[in-house]
């Protein structure tokens, strides 16, 4: 007997191979990485190089890059690129449908800890919410959410910080011309007093060990790790300190205030809050330069703060659409914990993605008057909804400080604006014409001439 072979093909449709991702060239690869990345780690990414960005500015570094991106989406049709980076693959995100999507994802699949931010910042907050993920990040995310009020406008301690930033805008508003060092040392002090108390005010020594521990956070834990982790026990302990006898409108007393399992460390995102209120001084002095350069929003802003307007909306328009234009972080990077899929391409877990914001949100081709200083935009009712714009993200993984960044900085804006009027400001800009991509922010003066 003969066994015979039935050699016809099966009629069962087969799965549809999987596309593989797009991925950069060689050539495109090295413009993106010395255009785009290495900028981003030589300007500092926990701690930022002044020296680095007044360069920077300069030679308009900022234009090199957005000309690289544009190519890059224009090159591939606004499909995601995989490209090596510094310190390995990731997926750049180029389209707009895929940016919103990347703000609906919850944090839970689109984690924040990917292993370049962590290696960062846990050189000072390895207990903050960012160096975590699952049920603890669950936990220290309700400590911070608590503490900084997030789901409310106006925090509970609104009455005591104002009172913290006039005392401290007294002493800025002295002089009649200003500049970076001067806004620096009051939002240190503002920083430390609403985080730690009126104890902490004069103790600049802390905020100049902080500012050494961002510093070796710029080398992601690689240079010197033993001598940043005794400096960081250092600074925990009196943070503590501090934090012990600090009166309950304070960020830390509220922390400590909220019921927490073992191992949150209620504490431990303080650092955090620091270099928040700390980075808010190029904030502030950039809104006010851009103020100083469009008279009729100065005068609008001014009538605000003259009249008390409850929160201060057309100051809070003008630092959001500051941050717009100079955003303290221009990539927001993620890493997925499960696969992923865009565009029809698969991704492993593990895969780091990156989304340039500061070049969509000042892209013309998605964004009205994307390289101009427009706060009128931000009065708009579905203004903070929209995703082609994100100061302070959107989605699970929006800043919970918002609201206490945007009150701490619209006060000082107020003290300063309410009985002066910014006269003179250097370097001069010409408002007619796309604002350059980078302000020496070291380098700014502002000429105050009383009312």
């Amino acid at each position: 007997m003969t066994q015979s072979t039935d050699t016809r093909q099966s009629t069962t449709p087969s799965a549809p191979s999987p596309r593989p991702p797009v991925r950069a060239g060689l050539a495109e690869t090295v413009r993106f990485v010395a255009t785009h990345t290495l900028p981003v780690f030589v300007r500092g990414v926990a701690n930022p190089r002044f020296g680095v960005l007044a360069l920077y500015s300069r030679v308009n570094q900022a234009a090199w890059s957005n000309a690289t991106l544009r190519a890059m989406k224009a090159r591939h049709g606004g499909a995601p690129v995989m490209v090596r980076a510094l310190s390995g693959e990731m997926l750049v995100l180029l389209d707009q449908a895929d940016i919103e999507r990347f703000f609906e994802e919850p944090v839970s699949t689109l984690a924040m800890d990917a292993e370049d931010k962590y290696n960062s910042l846990s050189v000072f907050e390895p207990t903050g919410v960012i160096c975590s993920h699952g049920s603890v990040r669950e936990d220290r995310r309700k400590v911070n959410d608590h503490a900084l009020a997030a789901d409310r406008p106006v925090h509970p301690s609104c009455t005591e910080f104002r009172t913290v930033v006039e005392e401290e805008c007294r002493r800025l508003t002295e002089r009649s011309v200003v500049g970076f060092p001067q806004f620096w040392t009051a939002m240190t002090r503002i920083s430390r007093r609403v985080v730690l108390g009126d104890r902490a005010a004069e103790d600049q020594e802390l905020s100049d060990r902080l500012a050494t521990l961002r510093g070796q956070a710029n080398w992601m834990g690689r240079r010197r790790p033993e001598a940043a982790k005794a400096l960081y026990r250092e600074v925990e302990a009196r943070i503590a300190q501090y934090a012990a006898e600090a009166p309950a409108h304070t960020l830390a007393a509220r922390a400590l205030s909220e019921p927490s399992p073992e191992g949150t460390d209620p504490l431990g995102q303080t650092h955090h809050w620091l270099l928040g209120i700390d980075l808010a001084a190029p904030v502030v002095l950039r809104t006010l330069f851009l103020l100083a350069h469009h008279p009729a929003e100065q005068e609008a802003a001014h009538a605000d703060a003259a009249a008390g307007t409850a929160g201060l909306p057309r100051l809070r328009a003008c630092l959001e659409e500051s941050v717009r234009l100079y955003p303290i972080v221009p990539d927001l990077v993620r890493v997925t914990r499960t696969e992923t899929e865009w565009h029809g391409v698969r991704y492993p877990a593990g895969t780091n993605i990156l989304v340039p914001m500061g070049f969509h949100q000042r892209d013309p081709g998605q964004v009205d008057g994307g390289h101009l200083f427009s706060p009128a935009r931000w009065l708009a009712p579905d203004a903070h909804g929209d995703t082609r714009v994100a100061p302070f993200s959107h989605g699970g993984a929006r800043c919970p400080g918002e609201h206490v960044a945007l009150l701490l900085t619209s006060l000082v804006c107020a003290e300063v604006l309410r009985g002066h009027r910014i006269t003179a400001a250097r370097p001069s800009l010409d408002v007619a014409r796309p604002l350059p991509g980078t302000l020496d922010t070291a380098a700014l003066r502002l000429r105050l001439t009383r009312r």
